[in-house]
This record gives structure tokens, sequence and C-alpha cells, in this order.
């Protein structure tokens, strides 16, 4: 059977009932044959996944945070993007999106520069640095903070510590482990000032992997 990303996308957002401009799937195609071309010489994903297993663990996998950012004024600060998942993706998707990227490996930098200049995004920022290295990113009016990559529910609400204060809320976005992760991280909890409020959990239509949104408030 041959492949057809547009397809593919439309089909998975379906089954997980995402709502998306029809607007959006030229530019998340262009995204698509942009990152399989720049992967071939730069490490954004792994060199074996197939064209449907991209499209359901970087596309699908990121756009299940689209939802809970459709909000006017809505500014998405996304930790260790990597090859932009999920921020990215998002902003491609929803263009009023106000979004920052934070990544330290330059080679990833280039390909985020690249794909904000060839989809004329716009209100996208990126940061090549560490967290760390930015400390006054804690004054900044962020309504969502996120980072998909493999980082523990404890040491991800450390790490973002500063911001508990400032409203923003934290998601984490997790495979079937978090309810492990969840209780390792009480005490982290404790000391941060982050609750947890809310899980959305999704099953990827293709694979049957297990997904969870997990928002945390500051105090």
């Amino acid at each position: 059977m041959s492949f057809h990303f547009k397809t593919e996308l439309a089909r998975g957002l379906d089954a997980l009932e995402i709502e998306l401009d029809v607007a959006a799937y030229e530019p998340l195609e262009m995204y698509f044959k942009e990152l399989k071309k720049w992967n071939k010489k730069v490490n954004l994903i792994a060199k074996v996944t197939s064209e449907a297993e991209i499209v359901e663990k970087h596309f699908i996998d990121s756009l299940t945070l689209l939802p809970f950012l459709q909000k006017d004024g809505s500014h998405l600060l996304d930790i260790g993007t990597g090859g932009g998942f999920p921020g990215l993706i998002c902003k491609t998707a929803l263009d009023p999106l106000g979004l920052t990227l934070v990544e330290p490996r330059l080679k990833r930098v280039s390909f985020l520069r690249h794909i904000v200049r060839t989809l004329g995004l716009h209100n996208v920022e990126i940061l090549a640095n560490r967290l760390e290295d930015e400390p006054e990113l804690n004054r900044r009016a962020f309504t969502h903070i996120t980072c998909r990559a493999v980082t523990e529910i404890g040491p991800f609400l450390e790490m973002v510590a500063g911001f508990s204060s400032t409203g923003a809320a934290v998601v984490c976005m997790k495979g079937p482990r978090w309810v492990e992760e969840l209780e390792e991280a009480r005490l982290i909890m404790e000391k941060t000032g982050y609750r947890q409020n809310t899980i959305v959990e999704h099953v990827l239509p293709q694979s049957g992997a297990q997904r969870t949104l997990l928002f945390f408030a500051g105090s």
C-alpha cells in the first residue's frame, strides 16, 4: 500500500478526535519532507523509523497537545525540543501560537531555523542553549511549558521549579510508566510547589502505544 502523508495524518487525528484546520496539512507535509531529508545527515529521529511511524510517533503524538494551546495568547516553552517535537509541530498547525524553543545541540538548531524560514513562521524564538543557561526565562509570560524528551517527571519539575509561581501550566508527555514516575516525584512536587491537576490519556491508533499528558500547576 502506498504511503500518503495527509491521509495517514488525517486518519490518526480522526481516531483521536483532534481537529486540525485543513490549511495546516500542507505545511505539516513540507515539515515531514524536510525532516526526512535532514535526518540523513543530522540525528533528528531514529534512522530506522518508517514513514507511517514518523507520522504517528512525532506528528500525531505532538499534536495531542494542540487542543490545549488554542486559547488566544497561548505561548509554549518547549525545552529540549530536538527536531521540534512537540512545539514546532504545534506551531505549524496553529499559526497564532507563540513559541519559544530551547535546544542546545547546534545541528538541530540549524534544522529548526530552516523549518521556521521554509514555512514562513512568525513569533518563534529559538534559543541555542540549555535551560539553566537562560535564567531570565522565568520572568517571561508563558502559558504552557513542556518537554517531550526522555526526562522523568520529578527531574523535569525540578528543572522548571523557577516557573512555579508564573502561572504557566507544565505538561509532561509520558508513556506507560507515568504512574510510577508520578509517585517517585511526590517529594519534588512538595519542594517545588507543583501540584498535578489533570490527566489526559490517549492510545496512538496504529501502534496502540499508550500516551498520557499530565498537567501541573504551580503554587
